[in-house]
């Protein structure tokens, strides 16, 4: 058993960026294999600790291989399954200009 698995999973009324962080971290090198991931990092009110019961999980993520759109789903759905939280998986290439700065600026990277 992971030692994530031991402590009791985050909520999205009860997780924080930290929490979420530690449970990234120690999936990371399966999720960067199965998923050809060479980059992910949280942002938006989770990072900035302004979530309510309503959001979901902003993710940043890079690729070494772009995945179709099925595999970009399940990418998505993975993480939502793995943190108990909505995910929205944002391309870092594909950042919008106008919020580029903004998000790039406060990312944490797992």
């Amino acid at each position: 058993m992971k030692r994530t698995e031991a402590l009791q999973r985050p909520t999205a009324l009860r997780a924080t960026a930290a929490q979420l962080l530690i449970v990234l971290r120690e999936h990371l090198p399966e999720l960067k294999q199965r998923y050809q991931i060479k980059s992910l990092g949280l942002f938006g009110s989770y990072v900035r600790n302004e979530q309510t019961e309503q959001s979901d999980l902003d993710i940043l993520v890079e690729f070494e291989q772009l995945p179709g759109l099925l595999g970009y789903v399940d990418i998505q759905e993975t993480l939502t399954n793995l943190l108990h939280v909505p995910v929205d998986l944002v391309h870092r290439p594909d950042l919008r200009p106008h919020l580029r700065e903004r998000i790039l600026a406060e990312v944490v990277i797992v």
